[in-house]
């Protein structure tokens, strides 16, 4: 059987349904196929925050030297597990590369910019009609140690060009603004612009406003091939049949160097960053309620408070694509709750676990473009902790490059051609 689409789309997560989203404003058919269900991915159950103000990419200045103080210790905020994988060897070879401030700054001010609508987007979303849970009380970052604190807020000076300023608080002021926190907390700082969503009801948003579209969204509907002559893809092969399609783009997060495989391209440098959260539904009864987005810097712990629950999320596992949950990582995730929130129950038994595989590039940006060698391929994925935020403008970036042939502003320094080659090796 052989069906068709103008767009074929692999993967459900938040990328591809926003891609999708902008696709069919163009009034392109398109067809989203996920191996699982649309939207349960990495897109599910993550902290939900909408933060511009964090597009600083994960390998940063001092880096190198703190994840090999921390790869061996499976608690750490970062895990590296040894394996004997050449391709992971040269990824993370080429991730401490970029743990300088030169690039850095370059890759801040690149997904800055690229953010700069991300807030007007997601207005957008709600006046359209999609549904979902979101909230505008901003961020707070949370600081045991002052030195620490300080030294962040010089980081800070970077942002502010796109509009982000930070006043510091003492432990004092912290406490005024969050009644939450512990008075282990010596202080940190407020960014009011930011927001947090609940992730799955977003994508079940999406999903449902798609659907009402005429988007053709298949679950449970993995791709097994994809067709081409030359340098043009011509359908991609299900387990159900041959769609055949214009374009195909790629959002299939840390699977996507076995999807690209399909079409001849070796070794696109996408590896699994695990993380893990926790729900505490209802919230414990603490003598004060989480109010406010929180990040635990020294512990570097996600605390998101949403109707009927509140969420901690964290940790970075570079241990390959599985669903393990470790309990030493969940267990050090509580007890990052517990040295900075009053009465916050160190037990993870109380909670409802759950892990996710970010999709990590080793400069830290996401690839958003066509693939070397082919005029209808293309990839958006890479996003790392960043998915949510940047799914709006990644989506509207691809359905541009496809509407109208040509790359969008500010698109280059997220250009595939960084890695990938086709029938070779990725660099």
């Amino acid at each position: 059987m052989t069906d068709r689409s103008d767009v074929v789309i692999v993967g459900g997560g938040v990328v591809g349904l926003c891609a999708a989203y902008a696709l069919r404003r163009h009034g392109i058919a398109v067809t989203v196929l996920d191996a699982g269900r649309p939207g349960a991915g990495a897109s599910h159950g993550n902290a939900g925050w909408i933060v511009p103000s964090l597009s600083g990419p994960v390998p940063a200045p001092g880096l190198t030297r703190t994840s090999l103080r921390w790869m061996l210790r499976p608690a750490s905020p970062l895990y590296i597990q040894p394996r004997a994988d050449p391709a992971f060897g040269r990824w993370l070879l080429a991730f401490w590369r970029r743990c300088n401030a030169r690039d850095h700054r370059a890759g801040l001010e690149a997904t800055a910019a690229l953010n700069r609508r991300t807030m007007a987007l997601f207005d957008a979303y709600r006046a359209d009609g999609i549904a979902f849970e979101q909230h505008a009380d901003g961020l707070v970052f949370a600081y045991l140690d002052p030195a620490e604190l300080e030294r962040d807020l010089r980081g800070l000076e970077l942002l502010q060009p796109f509009g982000y300023e930070a006043t510091p608080l003492d432990g004092e002021a912290m406490r005024e603004l969050e009644p939450a926190l512990a008075g282990t907390v010596v202080g940190g700082y407020h960014l009011p612009q930011e927001r947090h969503v609940r992730p799955d009801s977003f994508v079940a948003g999406l999903v449902a406003r798609l659907t009402v579209d005429g988007v053709d969204l298949r679950g449970d509907t993995p791709v097994i091939g994809i067709e081409h002559r030359g340098d043009r893809v011509t359908a991609v092969e299900t387990p159900a049949g041959r769609i055949a399609a214009d374009a195909v783009v790629v959002c299939a997060g840390a699977w996507t160097p076995g999807v690209l495989r399909l079409a001849g391209v070796r070794d696109f440098p996408i590896e699994a960053g695990k993380g893990y959260s926790l729900d505490y539904a209802p919230p414990p009864p603490l003598p004060q309620p989480v109010r406010r987005a929180l990040y635990l810097h020294e512990v570097r712990v996600a605390v998101t408070p949403l109707d009927g629950l509140v969420r901690l999320a964290g940790t970075m596992e570079l241990s390959g694509v599985n669903d393990r949950l470790s309990p030493r990582r969940l267990m050090a995730i509580a007890r990052a709750g517990a040295r900075y929130l009053q009465g916050w129950p160190a037990d993870p038994a109380v909670a409802t676990p759950w892990t996710g595989m970010r999709p990590m590039t080793p400069d830290g940006l996401p690839a958003i473009g066509r693939v070397p060698g082919f005029a209808n391929l293309i990839v958006a994925s890479g996003h790392a902790m960043l998915g949510l935020t940047l799914a709006p403008a990644t989506g509207e970036a691809v359905a541009e490059l496809i509407a109208t042939g040509r790359t969008p502003e500010g698109l280059g320094p997220f250009d595939p051609a960084r890695f990938a080659r086709r029938g070779g090796r990725a660099g």
